[in-house]
């Protein structure tokens, strides 16, 4: 059943107007559905919706990740928007200048406005 069902990341925010900049201006989402509860943004062919809480950027894990082609031309146009990569030094992740590295994947984390953290990650061929 489920398994044909499209998803969306739910993600709580504290200042939906800030959010909204974030995620259309600096993410580059398309925004496609707004109410006084709640937005949508659509972001390859998934969707991601946004509601104001005063619980929102409290989470300390991964919200949302995105799969990119290239993980490095990613974190370059984030940069460039005023996005800073989170740096971790943890038992089994350990970044370097924002990035851990596997065998089979790249992956980067940061922050959006409210603190929420997000993801973008490249698998890599064998």
């Amino acid at each position: 059943m489920l398994a044909e069902s499209p998803i969306a990341a739910i993600i709580p925010v504290n200042d939906m107007a800030r959010a909204k900049r974030f995620y259309s201006k600096t993410l580059g989402l398309t925004l496609i559905k707004e109410s006084p509860e709640d937005v949508m943004y659509e972001t390859g062919g998934s969707m991601i919706g946004l509601y104001e809480t005063p619980y929102g950027g409290q989470a300390q894990h991964t919200l949302a990740s995105w799969k990119v082609a290239d993980l490095d031309a990613e974190m370059k146009e984030l940069r460039s928007k005023g996005v800073a990569f989170e740096d971790y030094d943890l038992p089994g992740l350990k970044t370097v200048d924002g990035v851990v590295e596997s065998d089979d994947m790249r992956g980067a984390w940061f922050k959006d406005s409210e603190g929420n953290i997000l993801c973008v990650l490249q698998e890599l061929k064998g």
